[in-house]
């Protein structure tokens, strides 16, 4: 498959960048930081550019340079995304939050509208994978501007998928866990005073005792790319905790329900359950 990543310099981006060229696909890797090194060990098999996400004009440049060198884009993962400002939201620095909001809301939106052209030559179902994260399904204290990025993007995967019904395309969204990332670190380094005290603890237990699954965010990412999953899309699935493998057998009760996704929930639904 021809599979462009999102975000692939580091953290889950990069893991998921080796997982898929080791299962045979070509992958061309999009992020701000240089990847040169990890190309060139990989015989072509990895390409590379350098991009600001949140910059339309880099991106759209970008959809050009990978429209040229491939015929067609089998799937597209939207992995890149930062923490950004942290705080309480009527405390935070205006500018720093909604370039944060722009980092992860607008770097996924982008990256899907550029390359949407090249998804439609997909020979088979094209995918699209978009990484969700924590505070997109609750409130997340001090973590306002992250937290309603992650949101927007579970929302955007909900309309683009009810808008583009009926046509060979699938895209959905992860909820990948507590995974020890770069923004693990940075939860620890800002200390309890700016991010909570319960997210610093949370933090604290994660690192030691090594995150949540990799190998589980990997495997979901693969079946939501696999002919497996078509049909399944405006989905939220969380890689540690749902049985994602099952949906396959409910494909048909699934799409005409909400599972998965993000509703309202008034007392009359809390009575029936």
């Amino acid at each position: 498959m021809n599979l462009v990543l999102t975000g692939s310099s580091s953290g889950i981006g990069r893991a998921l960048a080796e997982h898929l060229l080791a299962g045979g696909h070509q992958v061309w890797g999009i992020a701000r930081s240089d990847q040169s090194d990890f190309a060139a060990r990989l015989a072509g098999r990895f390409r590379a550019s350098r991009c600001d996400l949140a910059n339309w004009g880099q991106v759209a440049y970008v959809a050009t340079e990978i429209t040229a060198a491939w015929p067609h884009l089998d799937g597209l993962i939207t992995c890149a995304g930062l923490q950004g400002e942290v705080g309480r939201a009527l405390g935070a620095d205006p500018v720093n939050w909604s370039a944060t909001v722009r980092a992860n809301l607008d770097g996924t939106f982008f990256a899907v509208r550029a390359l949407a052209p090249l998804l439609a030559r997909a020979p088979r179902r094209a995918k699209v994978v978009c990484f969700s994260g924590g505070g997109a399904t609750q409130a997340r204290p001090n973590f306002s501007a992250y937290g309603t990025a992650k949101t927007g993007v579970v929302r955007l995967v909900e309309t683009i998928a009810a808008e583009e019904q009926g046509r060979p395309l699938d895209i959905n969204a992860i909820a990948p866990g507590g995974i020890n990332t770069r923004l693990t670190d940075e939860i620890l380094a800002l200390g309890p005073t700016i991010v909570g005290d319960a997210d610093y603890a949370s933090a604290q237990k994660q690192k030691a005792s090594g995150g949540a699954s990799m190998e589980k965010v990997l495997g979901l990412a693969d079946w939501l790319l696999s002919p497996a999953s078509d049909g399944i899309s405006g989905r939220l699935l969380s890689a540690q905790w749902d049985d994602w493998s099952r949906l396959t057998a409910q494909r048909e009760t699934l799409t005409q329900s909400d599972l998965y996704t993000l509703r309202r929930i008034t007392p009359e639904d809390r009575e029936q359950k």
